[in-house]
């Protein structure tokens, strides 16, 4: 499996526009209300949510990986997001974060989760992927970031 083979044009955000942890997963959340992917906001956002006050999914490096596993979720999906300006996500390394991917998969799927969050890990080590990432002006260029 590579990332770019669950990535999904419509499941992008090239401008986010909030200022906040919460506000930005609500609108990583909106596209996959849009395209059917899941069935209740409010419960998959306090499912993020919960994970987050678990432990900061803000990996630093301007990266935030947020996630959840709910019922409401009817297939796995990434959301891409990115936003110009940055905001405080709690990272790990104390420094905005730019760069988002929300993953949301189905209760009862935990393999198919770890391995994406494992591979969209390892590639947003390298600084070259997040400079495409930060760069891209369409959601090909996105895609093409993982290539």
């Amino acid at each position: 499996m590579e990332i770019k083979d669950v990535l999904d044009r419509k499941l992008m955000i090239l401008n986010l526009k909030s200022n906040s942890k919460k506000e930005v997963i609500e609108e990583l959340i909106n596209p996959l209300v849009d395209e059917g992917i899941i069935n209740s906001k409010n419960e998959f956002l306090e499912k993020v949510m919960a994970r987050e006050a678990q432990s900061t999914t803000g990996i630093g490096m301007g990266v935030a990986i947020p996630h959840g596993k709910s019922k409401v979720v009817r297939k796995p999906a990434i959301v891409f997001g990115k936003s110009q300006k940055g905001l405080d996500y709690e990272a790990l390394d104390d420094k905005p974060s730019y760069i988002f991917f929300l993953i949301a998969v189905p209760e009862g799927s935990e393999n198919e989760h770890l391995k994406v969050l494992s591979l969209l890990s390892r590639k947003l080590m390298h600084e070259e992927i997040r400079t495409k990432l930060m760069d891209a002006k369409s959601e090909e260029e996105v895609i093409e970031a993982f290539n």
